[in-house]
This record gives structure tokens, C-alpha cells and sequence, in this order.
């Protein structure tokens, strides 16, 4: 692997967030520059919360060109921002690009979750899914899940209020798939968990090591993860240790959607996310999952 060198015609790009310092998205978007020969660097910046309308600001008059946004400004981010269409009906914007006036946002979190749905292998049209978290996030998921046709999503959360926001929000948008709330409590998610083929974690509940999930989780069909670790062992996995269910953390739909962030921000590169994600599932030692969906199952 060759050495980055800056010189004054290099092309920075980044990640934005609170924290971002457990951010993998440099790794890989390192790996995306150096397969397509590009004299780019991808850097994280932590943002203070009540920072945020500075830091955009100050990215554009640094000359900076394009940047993924992570928890917790998906949501924030858009009134300093010109959405797209996905944004403005997702109500998040994760990757933002600079036209030389203003950020253009788009969200590639919703086609990184699609991503890891095709690769389930599942026919998800009339299927039902368990859904824990209410934030923006979640909101990408309810607009992927709605392109493959969900009929049923029984959201969990700790506070009642975001779920009715989201259920609220889900009803505007996607009228065909029903959506409704689902008490913080075990009886409740038991009974989730044996008619939903997939149930998905988009709560931050994992990102600290102390992190322990409330619930435990059974049934058969897939569990997934938006949160990652190096080792790939989340609380949310860790809380499904009796069920049948094929597992995966967050690193695939991360890799995913940060290969499309990629080719937002360079439409002449198409990045392989099936070879991005074998490679960084070698860095990190980790045992590659198998997608029966994907050619190859990978």
C-alpha cells in the first residue's frame, strides 16, 4: 500500500459527526481512491452539537468537496443543505457533495440497506419486519423497505414520541405499508420477533463497549445490525444468541452505502462493494458473511 501524499491539487472529502473517531468510512473510502488511481483524501471531523451550521459553512470555504454526515446530523443537516428527492422524503441526508454554491444532498443509507436486503436472499413483498429505533436511520429503512414491498413494521423505541413521528411520517410516504408501535418491552418484542422474517437495530445501542441490549431476540429469518465493530460481535447480535437467525452487523450496508457516496461525488468510478467489503473484512480479520443473495453468495 503506497503512501498518501497531499500536495495543493488533492481533493479532500470526509465524515462529519459526534463522535466520528470509531468511523471506518476512511478506511474504505481510502481503498475506493487508491483502486481508481485519485488524488483524494477522506477525513473525519468531529462536530460538536451546536456546531454544525459553522462546520458546514467552514467545510465549503475550505474548499472541501464532499462529506458523509453520521449521527447525530442526518436529520439536522437539512436546512443548510438542497435535497434531493430521497432526503426530502426520508427526512436524512447522510452524503453531501459541493456544486461550487451550495450542498447537494442525497442519502445513500436507504440504497446500502438495499443492498443488504437483496443479499438476504428473502422474498420481502407481504413480509413483516421488526424495526428497533425511530431516528433517521430508521427513516432510511422504512424507504427501502418500501421498495421491496413490506407489508407490516412494528417499530420499537424508547421514546413513544419518535415513534409516532416516524409512524406519522411512514403514513405520508408509503401508505401501502402498515406501520405501528411496539411497546419497550419483552413480551411485546417476543411476539414481534416469531412473525417478522428480518428485525433490524438502527438504536445506538452497541457503539459503547458497555452497551448491553435489552432484549432477547428469537425466531428465524435475518438479524441486522446498523452498528458495526471491528470484530463484527455487537449487543444486538449478542442478545440473539438463541434464535435461528443468519446475522450480520452494520459493515456490509456501511460499505455499501459509502461506495455510492463515492460514485456521487466521482460519476467516471464505479466501485465494487462486494471487493471493498472482502477487503476490509480482511483487515479486520473477520470471517466474511455469506449473502445468499449476491453472486456467489458474496
Amino acid at each position: 500500500m503506497r503512501d498518501t501524499v497531499i500536495t495543493g491539487e488533492t481533493k479532500v472529502y470526509g465524515i462529519i459527526g459526534c463522535p466520528v473517531r470509531h468511523s471506518l468510512s476512511p478506511v474504505f473510502q481510502a481503498y475506493f481512491a487508491r483502486k481508481h488511481g485519485l488524488d483524494v483524501v477522506y477525513t473525519p471531523y468531529h462536530v460538536e452539537e451546536g456546531q454544525l451550521k459553522q462546520a458546514v459553512r467552514g467545510l465549503a470555504s475550505l474548499g472541501v468537496l464532499g462529506v458523509n454526515v453520521t449521527v447525530p446530523y442526518k436529520e439536522a443537516m437539512l436546512p443548510y443543505v438542497h435535497a434531493d428527492d430521497d432526503v426530502q422524503c426520508i427526512g436524512a441526508a447522510n452524503t453531501l457533495k459541493w456544486d461550487g454554491s451550495v450542498w447537494l444532498a442525497s442519502n445513500t443509507d436507504w440504497q446500502g440497506i438495499n443492498t443488504v436486503f437483496a443479499g438476504t436472499g428473502l422474498i420481502l413483498k407481504g413480509e413483516h419486519l421488526l424495526l428497533f429505533g425511530a431516528g433517521g436511520t430508521a427513516r432510511a429503512v422504512l424507504h427501502a423497505a418500501s421498495k421491496h414491498g413490506l407489508s407490516r413494521v412494528a417499530i420499537c423505541n424508547r421514546s413513544p414520541e419518535r415513534v409516532k413521528l416516524l409512524i406519522e411520517h411512514a403514513q405520508r410516504y408509503y401508505p401501502g405499508m402498515h406501520c405501528y408501535a411496539l411497546a419497550w418491552q419483552q413480551a411485546a418484542v417476543t411476539a414481534a420477533c416469531h412473525t417478522s422474517s428480518m428485525v433490524l437495530n438502527t438504536t445506538s445501542i452497541g457503539l459503547s463497549a458497555a452497551d448491553v441490549f435489552p432484549f432477547q431476540i428469537y425466531g428465524q429469518g435475518w438479524l441486522l445490525d446498523a452498528v458495526y465493530k471491528p470484530s463484527g460481535e455487537t449487543a444486538f447480535l449478542h442478545a440473539a444468541a438463541l434464535s435461528d437467525r443468519s446475522m450480520t452487523d452494520g459493515l456490509a450496508m456501511l460499505v455499501a452505502q459509502g461506495a455510492k457516496s463515492f460514485r456521487d461525488w466521482h460519476p467516471e468510478c464505479r466501485p465494487d462493494t462486494l471487493d471493498a467489503l472482502a477487503w476490509m473484512e480482511a483487515q479486520l480479520e473477520r470471517q466474511p458473511i455469506v449473502f445468499p443473495g449476491w453472486e456467489g453468495g458474496r
